[in-house]
Order: C-alpha cells, then structure tokens, then sequence
C-alpha cells in the first residue's frame, strides 16, 4: 500500500497547526471569565497526525459520527474528518442551535481571502453579516465567501460513500468546499431546513506570520457573542444577535 505524505517543505510543527483548536480554548475562557448568559461549549477536534498501522490511506471507507460515510482520496485533507465528528456531536448530544468551527483548514483560504482576513460560510445571512462586523470591530478580520452547497457539494461525489474527503477540482470554490464538507455533517442535507445556525471560519493565514503564532480567533469569537456577554464592554460592542435562528437563506438556483 501507498501512504500519501505531505512534502517537506509543508511538513513540521509550526504555529499554523492548532490555530483554530487554540483559537477556541482561547475563547472559551474568556467568554467563561467574563460570564456568559447561554449555555456554552468548546468541543476541540484534535488527533495525532502520524503513520501507524491503523493510519487512513487512500481509497479507505470511513463511517464518521453523523453516520455518513467518506471515502479518502486526499490523506492531507484530514483535519475535517474530526471536525466533521465535532460538529456532528455540537448538534446530536449538546442540542446546539448556534454552530461555529475554526480551523487552519486550507491552502485555498490565503488565496480567496487574503492573509489579513479569515474565510467566513454559513447558512445564515444575518450572523454573516454579523461576523463581518465583529471583525472589523476586533481587529480580528473576516470575510465572506460563496455559500451554495447545490452547486459546490457535487465536487465531494463518490461511487461507493456519501462523498469524498477532497474535491473533485481545486478550481470551484475550494475553500466553500472544504467548509461545506464538514457542514454535510450537522446536517440531514442542504434542502431540508435546519433550525441549526452554523457559521465556519477557515483562518489558516491570518493565525500565522512565518513561524510565529498572531493569536487570531478570541478577540472575534468574544466580539461576535458579545450580545450573550454579561461584561458591559463585550454586550456594547458585540454585533446584534439575529433574531431568527433559523435557516433561510435562498439557494442561488432559485
């Protein structure tokens, strides 16, 4: 068997790694430290990445937590297949209504947003809007990309699972795609209409400078729920909280 391996010159330890795990823990306890009015839970989609006998290789079928199976054709697209259980389990056993994941998840995100501002996708207009917001008001940048799973999921088709864990073409809205894949796991599918908010934040540039870490991700995280604050500063400059949870965005073949 062949065991696909990144190349040297993207292999290593470095800041990139982890930035979103860190991002969260980071987060999660300041929002603890200065109260918060909601139920809140950090779940950190972490695993060592190393060759062993039970390693994934290509052409391996996977049954992730959301029951749906995943066939490798992309040993370096790993990381999602944990989020895709994280946020399976966000929704399944902690009931949540409000999803974020953070991840340093792809190459594509520098190329579509830039170093300076993470890539943002999610079911719900408003709490795009208020992402982008928060962003500016942190100094924690996001911006928006294409959100149109019935255009984009295709790229993930697979004869024998559900989909594949890489897509079919790197020219189609890759860092979408990547988000979209681990959102195929909180959800049944793209058409039935979810009370779930899920909002994804792929921030792979903006949490490094070379080797050293920035510390993107908590000034955003704390910004954007500042409204479930009970610390005065966070509640005033926090974004206004949708209303309606629920998602409704239309579909862009309607």
């Amino acid at each position: 068997a062949v065991v696909s391996t990144q190349t040297s010159g993207s292999s290593g330890i470095n800041a990139e790694y982890g930035g979103g795990a860190a991002a969260i823990l980071g987060g999660f306890k300041a929002a603890v430290e200065c109260g918060f009015k909601e139920n809140l839970h950090a779940v950190l989609c972490v695993a060592e990445n190393s060759v062993g006998p039970r390693a994934t290789v290509p052409d391996d079928v996977h049954t992730l937590y959301s029951g749906k199976t995943v066939e490798i054709n992309n040993t370096d697209a790993e990381g999602r297949l944990v989020l895709g259980d994280g946020v399976a389990f966000a929704g399944k056993d902690l009931q949540a209504d409000i999803v974020l994941d953070m991840a340093t998840l792809t190459g594509a995100q520098g190329i579509t947003t830039g170093t300076s501002h993470g890539a943002v996708l999610t079911n719900n207009a408003q709490w795009e809007s208020s992402a982008v917001a928060a962003g500016l008001t942190s100094g924690d940048m996001v911006y928006p990309i294409v959100y149109a799973p019935e255009l984009h999921f295709s790229e993930f088709k697979s004869a024998v699972a559900d989909m594949k864990n890489s897509v079919a073409s790197r020219t189609n809205a890759q860092c979408s795609c990547a988000g979209l894949f681990i959102g195929s796991h909180l959800f049944k599918d793209w058409f039935t209409p979810s009370p779930i908010s899920w909002i994804h934040v792929d921030m792979a540039y903006p949490v490094h400078v070379g080797e050293r870490a920035t510390g993107w991700g908590p000034a955003f995280l704390l910004t954007l729920f500042g409204g479930f604050s009970k610390s005065p500063l966070l509640s005033t400059l926090g974004p206004v909280i949708p209303s309606d949870q629920a998602s409704k965005r239309p579909k862009h073949d309607d």
